[in-house]
């Protein structure tokens, strides 16, 4: 993929939402970024593709999970790119609220690791702060 094709993968708020989340914790699980973002799984899916078939992302796949994280092998320009993208974080109320919500979903690990299949844990965890939804 060439410069070009690298800085156009990143022409997407959903994916700067997600590099945004990305760039602040070592990895997270596909399923973490879907309740994070409140998007559908398949489509938080498609974003990340695209991500790691620009060199930015890199997963891991646990049995049915799969984590991922910032390429560690980023070249000094890709760095650029997402320190620009760290700084739209103090800017926008939506990536705040990604913040929020990827804070109390991480929170549900057990081990520090991603865990399926609590659902009242996952509502209750996802639920705006101060009570009500």
């Amino acid at each position: 993929m060439d410069y070009a094709e690298q800085i156009q993968a990143l022409a997407d708020l959903t994916r700067l939402r997600l590099l945004s989340l990305l760039t602040q914790a070592k990895e997270i699980c596909v399923c973490e970024l879907v309740d994070a973002l409140v998007l559908p799984q398949y489509a938080v899916s498609r974003h990340l593709h695209v991500l790691e078939q620009a060199g930015f992302l890199e997963a891991r796949k646990t049995g049915r999970w799969v984590y991922y994280r910032i390429a560690p092998g980023l070249k000094p320009y890709q760095r650029t790119l997402l320190r620009a993208v760290t700084e739209l974080r103090d800017e926008s109320l939506l990536f705040q609220a990604d913040e929020d919500r990827a804070s109390r979903r991480l929170s549900l690990r057990r081990e520090g690791v991603c865990c399926v299949g609590l659902v009242a844990r996952i509502g209750a965890a996802l639920a705006p702060a101060g009570g009500k939804s």
